[in-house]
């Protein structure tokens, strides 16, 4: 019996394996592939002052949420593992509806994988805004240019740079305790 032909063609993972990101499936996601590929993934498209990882941002940002939105937090922008990202004011454009869809297809497979709501917490969303607001503070060069974001970023926290391979161990760790912590609940 052969399977049934996939949508569009296939990445290979860090782990190895196949992922087609046109086509995700839940039990072809891994927590290392996610992990690995945002510790590699500069934030801000690179255009920052010093290196500072997808996979930073995200662990940073589950610490800012109840811990029942944590897992998400951790991997709200996993979808990026498979795609990348894309810079906001290009997202937005008509002719990026594909890659739009390919990203919400690709984290209703993470939400699925890994137990989650479909639909982001919005302590997520508001943590995500608030992070955007530090790291432009803390790593963007400032050239006095607003951005209209309507939140402050957050006064206790100085971000600083992690190496790839201590964000990747980072993301591993704060699974890890996400899943304990739940798991033992209040």
């Amino acid at each position: 019996m052969s399977a049934l032909p996939r949508r569009g063609d296939w990445i290979q993972t860090f782990t190895g394996l196949q992922f087609w990101p046109m086509d995700p499936r839940a039990s072809e996601v891994r927590l290392e592939d996610v992990a690995h590929a945002l510790s590699m993934m500069c934030r801000f498209n690179g255009h920052i002052r010093r290196f500072y990882s997808v996979a930073q941002h995200c662990v940073l940002l589950s610490h800012r949420v109840p811990i029942q939105d944590a897992l998400w937090g951790l991997l709200h922008d996993g979808s990026e593992a498979y795609i990348a990202d894309v810079s906001s004011p290009v997202k937005r454009l008509d002719a990026m509806a594909p890659y739009r869809d390919a990203e919400r297809a690709i984290m209703a497979a993470i939400c699925e994988h890994f137990g989650l709501p479909m639909v982001q917490p919005a302590s997520v969303s508001e943590a995500d805004l608030r992070m955007l607001a530090t790291e432009k503070r803390d790593l963007l060069v400032n050239a006095g240019h607003g951005w209209r974001l309507n939140v402050e970023p957050y006064d206790d926290l100085t971000l600083t740079s992690w190496a790839p391979g201590d964000a990747e161990t980072a993301f591993l760790n704060r699974f890890s305790e996400i899943v304990r912590a739940q798991s033992e609940g209040p």
